[in-house]
């Protein structure tokens, strides 16, 4: 019996005597096929579980920061979790197989103490490797999100140097010697989920454009899309707004967004061109109360021009519409039916009608109009002015607000 004991004990300690002997490379290889990842991911695994077999003993804390630093290391490969688990469950089952010829004349009780030493090395650097290659994942996606965050800002600031830009975009699949234009998608009310709909409108931008040369993120509470200012992946001129709005329509069972974009541009400086074209257009729909919808920024060219010369468009409101205030019941009805009567063309029947009063209350309103102002609408050149008074008091919030006082 004692001779039998001794030759056993001998022969079950050979496999962990050199932890590079042939077999191990042998297991290590044929468990990296299986699980499609280095082999050099098991480190001192194998070594551990023969032990663990052999011996019946735990993995040593020394040995599982070793692992866990492999998890490490398999995050910053790209190797997913699913194949290392794969490998090292391989390598596992495939060195019990070797073991098994070793300790083949053991008991019962012995193949079930040694199986339950593997296991538990097993569990235990499975487990501390899975939750360190998360960990690192974790702390790679915030990384990659604050760089995508710092680029975008950037970018869509225009001021950040060129050369730089350039690199930083090659990563992203932007050619910044190409054309883009920027869309900008914005909830009418705060109910708007904008990190849901910038997923939604990933995918969708990248199905209609392909995967280069588009960027989908999120800047003061607004999707941002930026896509190359030419056409689809089909060849054929895409609307990127109408491409939102279908897809935000199904997305949010309509409610309302506010969509503008801006008009494609090349080079970096383009970008930010675009999309300050866009926010502006956005910026001046919500100062002037316009419906969700699109914004197309040509339809906003004269608030543009206004909104940059407050100074001009204040002296316009105050000199040719102040004396409405006189009017009873305050300068609004009066303000309502000049800004209706423009937009009809100057017809006072339009006007009636829109306005779903009659001809004669639109005409007893605009000679209010002339009494008050000395300005008569019947005038082609008075009209003007007072067409672009309107629209001024309508972009500065007169009479609801009071004007800006000048510098």
């Amino acid at each position: 019996m004692t001779g039998k004991a001794g030759k056993r004990s001998a022969s079950a300690k050979a496999p962990a005597a050199n932890p590079h002997d042939d077999w191990l490379s042998v297991v290590a290889r044929a468990a990296a096929k299986d699980g499609h990842a280095p082999p050099e991911l098991l480190g001192e695994y194998l070594t551990m579980l023969a032990d663990a077999a052999v011996h019946g003993r735990r993995a040593r804390p020394e040995q599982l920061t070793a692992v866990r630093d492999l998890g490490r290391r398999a995050a910053e490969q790209g190797i997913g979790a699913g194949q290392a688990v794969e490998l090292y469950l391989s390598a596992a089952w495939r060195l019990w197989k070797e073991l098994a010829l070793v300790v083949r004349s053991r008991d019962r009780e012995h193949v079930r103490a040694a199986a339950e030493a593997v296991l538990r090395v097993l569990n235990d650097a499975v487990g501390v490797f899975v939750d360190s290659h998360q960990a690192a994942r974790r702390e790679m996606i915030r990384h990659e999100e604050s760089l995508r965050r710092e680029f975008v800002d950037d970018l869509l600031r225009g001021d950040a140097s060129v050369s730089r830009l350039v690199e930083r975009a090659e990563p992203f699949g932007l050619d910044l010697g190409q054309s883009h234009r920027v869309a900008l998608a914005t909830p009418d009310d705060s109910r708007g989920d904008v990190d849901r709909a910038a997923i939604v409108l990933e995918r969708a931008v990248v199905e209609r454009f392909g995967d280069r040369e588009v960027l989908v993120a999120t800047k003061d509470g607004k999707v941002v899309v930026l896509v190359p200012g030419s056409s689809g992946r089909s060849g054929r001129p895409v609307d990127v707004t109408k491409l939102i709005q279908s897809k935000l329509g199904r997305l949010t069972s309509g409610q309302p967004w506010r969509l503008a974009a801006g008009r494609p541009y090349v080079g970096a400086y383009g970008i930010a061109r675009s999309y300050e074209e866009a926010r502006e257009a956005l910026t001046l729909a919500e100062r002037l109360g316009v419906d969700a919808g699109i914004m197309q920024p040509r339809d906003l060219l004269v608030y543009r021009v206004l909104a940059r010369d407050q100074a001009a468009t204040v002296d316009l409101v105050r000199d040719l519409l102040t004396p409405l205030a006189a009017a009873r019941g305050g300068p609004g009805v009066l303000l309502e039916t000049l800004r209706s009567y423009f937009e009809s063309g100057a017809v006072a029947t339009e006007t009636a009608r829109r306005m779903n009063v009659s001809v004669r209350t639109v005409t007893y309103r605009l000679a209010r109009v002339k009494a008050l102002t000395g300005h008569d609408t019947g005038d082609p050149a008075t009209r003007f002015a007072l067409q672009v008074a309107v629209e001024g008091a309508r972009l500065l919030g007169w009479p609801d607000r009071g004007l800006p006082t000048s510098p």
